[in-house]
C-alpha cells in the first residue's frame, strides 16, 4: 500500500483517521507545526496512541510523557549527553566490544553463524555499564532472561497497536499475550530496580571532598555534578575522589544527583527515566549495528575502504582502545553507519497525534488523527537516487549539502528527537571498527537476510549470518 499511495494516503483505525507520510517536506510540515505549537502555546506535543501501550512498562519519563513535563525531564536529561561525559563511556564501549571480538574469534572458522543474538547481548552489557555502572557480563552468558522479555514485549505492543480489541485494558489483560506481557514487566523492572537501592548506598559513602574540581579530572573517581545552565547550553564540570579507586559515571549517577539537586525526583521517575535510557540504548543500536554488518558483509569493497581508514588510525594494531579522536577520525565508518541507517532505520516510524487541523501537500490533516511519518519512506524515492543501493558516499559533504533537511531522519525530527543519538553513533563506531579491525566479513546467501520484522524497532526476521576470516 505504502508504495501505491506514495507519498500519503490516510487509513482508519476504527474510528480513528491514520494519515501516513511518506515525502521529506509532509515530515517537515508536521515536525515544524508541533515546534510551533510547543514554543508559542501551552498546548503539548503528543505522540500517538502506540506511546500510551508503552507506559506500563516505561512509565511517564522522557519517552513517553508531554507538555511542561515532557520540557522540565528533557532539560534534566540533555547534561547526561554533552561530550565530556561520552567521552567516559568509550572506556566501556571499548572494554565490551573487546570482549565481543574474543568471542567472535571461537566463530571464525568460516562457518556461518547467526551475528544477531552475539551483537545484542553486546550491547545489553554497554548500556547496562553506561546506564546504571553495573557490569552484568551478558555477553558470558548464552541466554538472557531481560533481552527474551524485551523481545515478547514488543510484539505484543505491536500486537496491540494492530489488534483494536486489544487497546482496550480489560480485555488485553486477560488476553495469553496480555498476560505474558504482565509477566515480562515483572522480569525487565526487577532488573532495574535493585539497581537503585545498591547505587544510592554507593554514592552515600563516596562523598566527594570538593565540587568544583577541573574536568580534566573527569572519570578518575567518583562523580560530583554541578549544573550550571545558560542560555545557550547546559555544562558540567566534574569532580572525582574516591579512595584512590576509579568509579565510572553512569546515567543512573545523574539522575540521583538531579534529585538531591534543585530538580527533586521520586524514586519512580528516576525509575522511569532509568528504564528509558535502557529501552532506547539497548534494542535501537543492536539492530543498527546488526543492519550495518549485513550490508557491509554484502559490499566487499565499502567493507575493505572502511578497513583502510582503520588500518590509517589504528595501523597494525588490533587491540588498541579508540580515543574520543580516533572515533572523530572514522569519517568513512561514519558515513557507513548513516548510510545503514538510511536503507534499515532502527526504527521504520513513528508517530504524532495532530491537536489541530494541519494541511499538509494540499491536504487537511483533521485535529485528532495520528500522523505516522514513515521513516524508511522517507529514505528512499525523491532525494535519493537508486534508493536500494548501498552507497556510504551519499553523505559525502558535498553531496549532504543542499539535501533536504528532512530527506533523512533515523533519529526522529524537530524537538522530540532522539536525545542519544551521539551516544548511538559513538558506540556503533566503536564496536564496529573492533570487528572490521580484526575481521573480514561476509554475509550468507539463503540464511537470514534483509527480511525485516516492523516491531517497535525494525527487527531482522531470521537472524543475521555471517562468516568471519580472521585478518
Amino acid at each position: 500500500m505504502a508504495e501505491q499511495y506514495w507519498p500519503i494516503f490516510r487509513t482508519w483505525f476504527g474510528h480513528i483517521p491514520e494519515v501516513h507520510l511518506m515525502k521529506a517536506e509532509y515530515v517537515e510540515v508536521v515536525a515544524v507545526f508541533l515546534f510551533q505549537k510547543i514554543m508559542t502555546s501551552s498546548e503539548q506535543i503528543t505522540k500517538s496512541d502506540i506511546y500510551t501501550f508503552l507506559h506500563p512498562w516505561l512509565g511517564d519519563g522522557l519517552l513517553t510523557s508531554t507538555g511542561s513535563k515532557w520540557h522540565s525531564r528533557r532539560k534534566m536529561v540533555t547534561p547526561a549527553f554533552h561530550f565530556k561525559i561520552l567521552e567516559n563511556f568509550v572506556d566501556v564501549f571499548a572494554e565490551k566490544s573487546q570482549i565481543l571480538v574474543d568471542i567472535l574469534k571461537t566463530k571464525a572458522d568460516d562457518r556461518p553463524f547467526d551475528f544477531y543474538p552475539y551483537i545484542t547481548r553486546c550491547t545489553l552489557d554497554i548500556i547496562c555499564e553506561t546506564a546504571m555502572g553495573t557490569a552484568i557480563d551478558a555477553q558470558k552468558v548464552s541466554d538472557s532472561d531481560y533481552v527474551s522479555a524485551v523481545y515478547r514485549s514488543g510484539e505484543v505492543i505491536m500486537k496491540r497497536a494492530r489488534e483494536p480489541w486489544l487497546r482496550s485494558d480489560f480485555i488485553f489483560r486477560r488476553s495469553s499475550a496480555g498476560r505474558q506481557f504482565y509477566k515480562d514487566l515483572e522480569i525487565m523492572h526487577g532488573f532495574t530496580k535493585k539497581v537503585l537501592p545498591e547505587r544510592k548506598l554507593s554514592r552515600q559513602s563516596m562523598k566527594p571532598k570538593t565540587m568544583t574540581q577541573n574536568v580534566d579530572d573527569f572519570g578518575k573517581l567518583t562523580v560530583c555534578w554541578c549544573f550550571r545552565r545558560t542560555i545557550m547550553t547546559n555544562v558540567i564540570d566534574l569532580g572525582c575522589h574516591v579512595s584512590g579507586r576509579k568509579r565510572r559515571v553512569a546515567f543512573l549517577d545523574m539522575l540521583l544527583e538531579a534529585s538531591e539537586d534543585s530538580q527533586k525526583l521520586t524514586d519512580q521517575e528516576i525509575q522511569e527515566e532509568h528504564t528509558i535510557f535502557l529501552f532506547q540504548g539497548h534494542d535501537t543500536t543492536s539492530v543498527g549495528m546488526a543492519w550495518a554488518m549485513f550490508l557491509l558483509g554484502n559490499h566487499p569493497d565499502v567493507q575493505e575502504k572502511a578497513y583502510s581508514e582503520l588500518i590509517d588510525i589504528f595501523g597494525e594494531d588490533t587491540q588498541r582502545s579508540p580515543t574520543t579522536q580516533d572515533l572523530n577520525n572514522m569519517k568513512y565508518l561514519e558515513m557507513v553507519i548513516k548510510e545503514s541507517q538510511r536503507i534499515y532505520p532502527s526504527v521504520a516510524f513513528i508517530g504524532r497525534t495532530l491537536t489541530q487541523d494541519v494541511e499538509v501537500g494540499g491536504y487537511q490533516l483533521p485535529k485528532g488523527a495520528m500522523a505516522m511519518l514513515h521513516i524508511r519512506k522517507v529514505h528512499k524515492p525523491e532525494h535519493w537516487p537508486d534508493p536500494e543501493r548501498f552507497d556510504p558516499d551519499r553523505f559525502l559533504p558535498d553531496r549532504v549539502q543542499g539535501r533536504h533537511p528532512y530527506a533523512y531522519v533515523p533519529f526522529s525530527a524537530g524537538l522530540r528527537n532522539c536525545i542519544g543519538q551521539r551516544f548511538a553513533v559513538l558506540e556503533e563506531k566503536t564496536v564496529l571498527s573492533y570487528i572490521l579491525r580484526n575481521f573480514r566479513v561476509k554475509a550468507v546467501e539463503g540464511m537470514g537476510g534483509a527480511a525485516q520484522a516492523v516491531e517497535l524497532v525494525l527487527r531482522p526476521v531470521s537472524g543475521v549470518y555471517l562468516r568471519l576470516t580472521p585478518r
